[in-house]
């Protein structure tokens, strides 16, 4: 695979992601008969807040898979990074939605989003010297 195909690869995850997201926001809305806002209802703040968070961290995901890949970044760091940012919006999403407050999905999917992203960050500062 090239840098592009593997950025296209976990993009496509992501936003696949973000669509059945929204489709569980839509299944709560539907169920408290709530359009705006949440009305005070949990489990449709916690669909709200996954979804809300998962456009967060993938949309700069997203762009810095595809800008690692335009200079040409190691096809294995490209798959790490990509593979550990769709585990952990995968992972946090899951944990959110099981249970308002803290969990091992919440807390891991977290840690695994945010490396991705600090590790894409990094690698798109070093390759532009």
């Amino acid at each position: 695979m090239t840098g592009l195909e593997i950025a296209a690869f976990y993009s496509g995850i992501l936003v696949i992601l973000l669509v059945v997201l929204a489709f569980v926001v839509t299944l709560n809305r539907r169920r408290t008969l709530v359009s705006l806002g949440t009305g005070a209802d949990e489990k449709l703040e916690q669909a709200v807040r996954a979804h809300a968070n998962a456009i967060e961290n993938a949309v700069p995901g997203i762009g810095a898979l595809i800008l690692l890949a335009l200079v040409n970044a190691p096809v294995l760091a490209l798959h790490i990074l990509g593979g550990g940012l769709v585990a952990g919006r995968l992972l946090h999403a899951q944990g959110l939605l099981s249970a308002p407050g803290r969990s091992f999905g919440r807390l891991v999917g977290t840690l695994l989003s945010w490396l991705a992203l600090l590790g894409m960050g990094g690698l798109l500062i070093i390759s532009a010297f």
